[in-house]
């Protein structure tokens, strides 16, 4: 399997926010995470670090300016 689990930095604390992501897409100022069970997330976040190995993404939440 190739999906990974993403998280969120919140206060220096990864939170989960998907797992089992088979897709991200940029949207604007946004990424979709697109689950394998049909589950769709948008948030205003960067990425900080994608780890293929842990199958794990974190992303930073960029909150509304």
């Amino acid at each position: 399997m190739c999906e990974s689990n993403v998280y969120v930095l919140r206060n220096g604390k990864e939170e989960l926010l998907l797992d089992d992501v088979a897709s991200i897409e940029p949207k604007g100022d946004c990424l979709v995470l697109k689950g394998i069970l049909g589950k769709s997330i948008e948030i205003k976040a960067k990425l900080l670090k994608l780890d293929l190995m842990a199958h794990k993404v974190i992303l930073v939440d960029e909150p509304d300016r």
